[in-house]
């Protein structure tokens, strides 16, 4: 390693990538291995899902984080439906019709498979009831005992009557029966008086009569009386009767009910109101007989209406051979979490009862398990509010949103509450845990265990295998081509790409399917049997071609001259720098030539496009190091008497990120030591105040932009190169065709790791020389400046 002012020597094409040797795998092809079966690289969020789904405190609700693709879903779904094969089927709910409180209904438990079986029991009793209840009604038997009844009645209403009615008769008065109660009537020549008649008659006989009614008041009144008495008898004999035939007629179907579910009180509590409810409603079944017309259709719809009340809703239903739910429920808005009440027009408006309850998730997971994605239920209105009650009563309510202030009347209710035993995994990112562990108490005391998900894995022996085992399994289940093991060494060091490391592996295999994919169909293209590395290489290559024609077309206008990046000779003052464009699912490399001025003033620094307000705060930061560095190293002694100004040439949109702020300080230092800067080298790091070099981001794709842009403007004879931070080495794996050009000598590679070093590179000289000439002029601007004031 060369010291800390001496130029580097480029590096080696064996630092550039980490190949993967198929040799070394085992195996030939994939055919040969067994498909991966198990959650591979996610021992952290394995070992917190483990213990989470071993909790039973009600706090230990799961929230899961980590980047998208690596997994997430596969691993929380293979956890869950292991531990809920491990559990029994939850119990059946039902909701029925609450016969003391009809406003809300009950919500009966039931064990699994069962409840359905108790609505097609009830569907039975309901039709049996309603044919053999008219039946029975009019059975001969049911009107000899009515008749008796009525014959009783008059007999009695006789006695009662009769003794008053021949009193009355003596006096000149009848007694008639109407249906207000008794009414006297005065006869004349033994026959009724009309109300004329009787104004008629001598005032003699007038007044006989009225005191004939004063006689009689009170035996009549008595007679009264007694006669309301015998006919509330009557009609309480009468409903004896129908009670009894009821009864007779569906009493051992009730019976016949219980005996099947003697194992549930709360069932046989509910048959018990059943049975009640029909006696006190027999008439709407004596109406299902036969009728000389048919009834008017709203009359049908109130009927159907009424006998809704004994069906039952199957609200949850389970299997009894089956184990605990997983549900992953992909959408989280209210009702489809907490499902709904639905309603129907009826003439006075919405109707609803107990049958048009609708579950949501939380319902259908009860017992189990359930999958929200955490950014949607954030942004659904009173979702988070509500799951955070249910969790924390462990109870959920069924009702709807806005049923207090919808525009038109509604027939509301409200369900009895079911009792929650749910284990809920949040999925969603690690900004959003750690926000809501900051504001929200109850996310702290509800959602305990964070099962966070790593987008790598190290890329050693069992890493490779896992990579063979995936494909395995890919080939099986989506029917690709088995792979090479060449193909699955390309698709590891593809994997080293993707994870930003050479020594690891990315986790994220939504990528990496779609290599499998698309490579098992070029390989069927070509007539392959096996996927092999060209295949993996081509599908590579073709996913880039898809996606990167901005990129072309600017190294195509660079290429023409309209963008001005020069790879040729040395300038002072400039500088090739190096960014990265994200654009979707590309990202590239693109070279942005770096100028800087510098002349007397006031020891100020100048940003450019800070002062136009393109660059970002980063950027900003990393601009005030450099201004830093400068003081630090040239101004120990007296104020810097410069200004110096610093600009992204043809940059028309805004920047972030501090990867040029070295590139920008050998622009600076070659504009103050009027040394020029080799064009044909680009730069990229950041750098901090002492001038020591940083990683940045993205130095495989800056290394390759520059290198096409060489390739397509000039000759790769040598000359050209880029500079890199030298901690960025262990992310370097370059494409092929840059390696061997660097094995070929036409192409080359330093890693710095300092100014010093860098200046050394980029100037041919010396660092020493460099920086004393930058020396030399600061001093020169100084003492022009104290000229300059001594003459004021």
């Amino acid at each position: 390693m060369a010291s800390e002012t001496q130029a580097p020597q480029p590096l080696g094409a064996e630092e550039l990538t980490n190949r993967c040797e198929p040799n070394g795998l085992g195996f030939e092809t994939t055919a040969e291995v067994e498909p991966l079966a198990d959650v591979v690289g996610q021992p952290r969020a394995v070992r917190a899902l483990d213990l989470a789904l071993s909790m039973n405190d009600r706090g230990y609700h799961v929230f899961a984080t980590g980047p998208a693709g690596t997994g997430r879903r596969t691993i929380l779904e293979a956890f869950l439906r292991e531990r809920a094969a491990q559990r029994p089927a939850p119990p059946d709910i039902v909701y029925v019709f609450d016969f003391d409180a009809p406003q809300a209904p009950r919500a009966l438990t039931l064990p699994a498979g069962q409840g359905d079986r108790l609505r097609q029991d009830m569907e039975t009793f309901v039709a049996q009831a309603r044919e053999q209840i008219p039946l029975a009604f009019e059975s001969a038997s049911y009107q000899d005992r009515h008749r008796e009844i009525h014959d009783m009645v008059n007999r009695r209403r006789e006695e009662v009557i009769g003794p008053v009615r021949e009193e009355a008769l003596k006096r000149g008065i009848a007694l008639q029966m109407t249906p207000a109660g008794l009414v006297t009537v005065p006869l004349v020549r033994g026959q009724p008086a009309s109300p004329a008649e009787f104004e008629r008659l001598p005032d003699v006989v007038r007044e006989r009569y009225f005191e004939a009614l004063e006689q009689l008041r009170e035996p009549t009144a008595e007679a009264v009386r007694e006669l309301r008495r015998i006919e509330r008898e009557a009609r309480e004999a009468h409903a004896q009767l129908d009670r009894e035939v009821g009864e007779f007629a569906a009493g051992h179907l009730v019976d016949e009910l219980k005996r099947r579910w003697a194992h549930s009180e709360q069932v046989q509590s509910w048959l018990d109101g059943v049975r009640k409810d029909m006696i006190d409603n027999l008439g709407e079944f004596r109406a299902e007989g036969p009728g000389p017309e048919p009834l008017p259709p709203f009359l049908v719809a109130a009927r159907r209406a009424f006998f809704r009340r004994y069906e039952v809703n199957p609200f949850i239903s389970n299997d009894p051979d089956g184990h605990a739910p997983v549900i992953v429920e992909p959408l989280a808005g209210y009702y489809d979490v907490f499902g709904r009440i639905e309603y129907e027009p009826s003439m006075s408006g919405f109707a609803t009862d107990h049958l048009r309850l609708r579950p949501g998730a939380l319902h259908r997971a009860n017992g189990g398990f359930l999958v929200l994605q955490a950014l949607d239920v954030l942004r659904q209105p009173f979702v988070w509010d509500r799951l955070k009650e249910a969790l924390r009563r462990g109870r959920v309510r069924l009702a709807n949103l806005g049923s207090q202030v919808t525009l038109f009347p509604t027939a509301t209710i409200e369900p009895e509450e079911i009792d929650l035993d749910v284990k809920v995994v949040l999925v969603g990112p690690g900004e959003v845990y750690r926000v809501l562990h900051a504001v929200d108490e109850d996310a702290r005391r509800l959602f305990k265990v964070r099962a966070d998900f790593d987008d790598q894995m190290a890329r050693d022996e069992e890493g490779i295998r896992w990579y063979a085992q995936f494909v395995s399994r890919e080939a099986r289940t989506a029917g690709r081509l088995p792979f090479a093991a060449d193909a699955v060494a390309r698709l590891a060091e593809h994997g080293s790409r993707l994870a930003n490391h050479r020594e690891r592996l990315t986790t994220r295999f939504g990528p990496l399917a779609d290599v499998v994919a698309e490579a098992s169909e070029w390989a069927r293209r070509a007539g392959h049997d096996v996927v092999r590395a060209e295949d993996v290489q081509q599908a590579l290559d073709e996913s880039v071609y898809r996606a990167n024609l901005v990129e072309e077309r600017i190294r195509e206008m660079t290429a023409e001259g309209a963008i001005r990046v020069e790879t040729e000779g040395a300038v002072v003052g400039q500088v090739n720098g190096l960014s990265v464009v994200m654009l979707g699912d590309h990202a590239f490399g693109r070279p942005t030539r770096i100028s800087a001025t510098a002349s007397l003033g006031d020891g100020s620094v100048v940003n450019i496009d800070r002062e136009v307000e393109l660059s970002g705060p980063i950027h900003d930061k990393g601009f005030l190091i450099l201004s830093g560095f400068l003081r630090s190293r040239f101004a120990r002694e007296h104020p810097l008497s410069l200004t110096a100004s610093i600009v992204f040439e043809q940059s028309y949109g805004p920047h972030e990120g501090d990867s040029a702020s070295s590139a920008e300080l050998y622009a600076l230092l070659s504009a103050l030591a009027g040394i020029p800067l080799r064009q044909d080298i680009a730069v990229t790091g950041s750098v901090d105040q002492h001038g020591r070099v940083q990683a940045v981001g993205g130095v495989n794709e800056k290394v390759e932009g520059f290198f096409d842009l060489v390739r397509a403007t000039s000759t790769l004879d040598g000359r050209h190169g880029v500079l890199i931070p030298r901690t960025t080495l262990p992310q370097l794996m370059l494409r092929d065709d840059v390696v061997r050009a660097a094995e070929e000598g036409r192409f080359s590679v330093w890693a710095v790791d300092t100014i010093e070093q860098g200046l050394a590179v980029l100037t041919g000289r010396p660092a020493e020389e460099v920086l004393a000439a930058v020396q030399e002029r600061v001093d020169e601007l100084a003492e022009t400046a104290r000229r300059h004031h001594r003459k004021e």
